[in-house]
């Protein structure tokens, strides 16, 4: 009979060491289980060999199709009726399609991330992710028959694109236009995108044009499906970012680039409230992901000061290793049970309702994620000491993970804006449940 296996004290959540929870049942625990084998098989292997290069090989892409592991990435609940159409009942570890829950997308989110790298992931998902949900959500029927089912089915692969040289989180005050052409059939779109991940490697975009006057702000805004590959007025380059280097970040110029009118998605002037709902899952998902790459430094530094001798004992017998190392693992475990507790909401509520008032704190959830993130990589660099400042040898990963920190702060929202916005939004709502309030107790 075989030793039961001893990990490393915070290399992973406590329902994966044995600790009991609430959250998981059998079918949780089957998907975790295929997911630890196929995506550590097929990228967390190679993850930091990718990153490294700065690309994942392109037939990944479509190993992870043919294996149904990029639909996954999608929110839940998935689009059932689609899915089925195009033959896919089953998820992985065998999870009927219409029993898929936020916690198993949280359970598949982390172990993307396993690797303690965004890039190799993101290069993988972030399309399906976040480009996709707004054609399930809010596309024609016309628009899905067209594109859905090569997209589910990864043959074809977009983006989302919103974020703008001088409109990041800014996103009511994006400048590129979508004008109507004299023939009355097409948008000609004009502008820039800039840090578009997967960018390069995209057929399509799922993208943010303004189709109302100047000053218009976000009731101007309206989402397009704009075809990138081979596109006239289309010119896309990579560009070089500190971290998640493998995901494509992409700068993306249009030049009168023709756009059927019906690839609209949804109405137009109404992007604003898509592109809002959307980030509600991008945000959850950035912030499974961040966890586990917090994680992923955190256990690296706990091993290493095991074996590091330093003064003629190891750095795990200094007072000082000890207090950083807890420091860091109380808001690492604070920030799990946070992600774990919101994906258990998601999984109860209507999307209506979550989307309503969840979405303050989604946002604030994903900046604590981040948060979370500089502390546990930063000490870790700090305890690999010189070894977490070299590019190569025992401290390569946390000296990698580091890099992807301002990539978690900034991406979907950066750190300060999202801080903000939770509270507004909770103030907001707040207000307007004491208004119901009032007006009820007048009946």
């Amino acid at each position: 009979m075989s030793a039961p296996e001893v990990i490393t004290p915070l290399s992973e959540p406590p329902w994966l060491s044995g600790a009991p929870s609430p959250y998981y049942d059998a079918s949780h625990r089957r998907l975790q289980a295929a997911c630890r084998q196929f995506i550590g098989d097929n990228l967390s292997r190679h993850a930091l060999e990718w990153e490294t290069a700065e690309e994942v090989p392109p037939h990944v892409f479509g190993v992870f199709a043919k294996n149904n592991y990029l639909i996954p990435a999608l929110p839940a609940p998935l689009p059932v009726e689609w899915l089925k159409r195009l033959g896919i009942t089953k998820m992985p570890g065998e999870i009927p399609v219409e029993e898929w829950t936020y916690i198993h997308s949280m359970i598949y989110g982390d172990e993307m991330s396993r690797a303690g790298l965004a890039g190799p992931g993101a290069a993988i998902t972030t399309g399906m992710a976040f480009g996709v949900p707004p054609l399930i959500h809010y596309g024609s029927r016309e628009l899905q028959e067209k594109y859905l089912p090569d997209l589910l089915t990864g043959k074809k692969r977009t983006c989302i694109a919103i974020t703008e040289p001088e409109a990041g989180s800014d996103v009511a005050n994006i400048t590129t236009t979508a004008e109507t052409s004299k023939c009355g059939k097409y948008y000609v779109v004009n502008g820039v995108k800039k840090w578009i991940t997967n960018g390069v490697m995209a057929d399509y975009a799922t993208m943010a044009v303004r189709t109302g006057p100047e000053g218009s702000g976000p009731r101007g805004i309206s989402l397009l499906h704009v075809h990138l590959k081979d596109q006239k007025g289309v010119s896309r380059r990579r560009l070089k970012v500190a971290g998640q280097i493998s995901a494509g970040t992409s700068f993306i110029e249009l030049d009168d680039v023709y756009v059927p009118k019906t690839n609209l998605i949804g109405k137009e002037g109404e992007g604003m409230k898509y592109i809002m709902t959307n980030f509600n899952h991008e945000r959850l998902f950035i912030s499974v992901g961040v966890t586990r790459q917090a994680r992923v430094a955190l256990a690296a530094a706990f091993e290493y000061t095991m074996k590091r001798e330093a003064f003629g004992k190891t750095l795990m017998d200094q007072p000082v290793v000890r207090h950083r190392l807890a420091k860091a693992a109380a808001v690492l475990e604070a920030q799990q049970a946070w992600v774990e507790s919101f994906a258990y909401q998601l999984s109860q509520m209507p999307k209506a309702q979550s989307d309503r008032e969840l979405g303050g704190l989604t946002a604030l959830c994903k900046a604590n994620a981040g948060i979370v993130l500089d502390e546990c990589a930063r000490t870790a660099v700090l305890l690999f000491g010189g070894n977490g400042y070299t590019r190569t040898g025992q401290g390569e990963l946390v000296e990698k993970i580091y890099r992807d920190v301002p990539g978690a702060r900034i991406p979907g929202g950066s750190e300060d804006v999202l801080l903000d916005l939770a509270i507004r939004q909770l103030v907001k709502l707040f207000q307007e449940k004491v208004k119901a309030a009032k007006s009820e107790s007048k009946l």
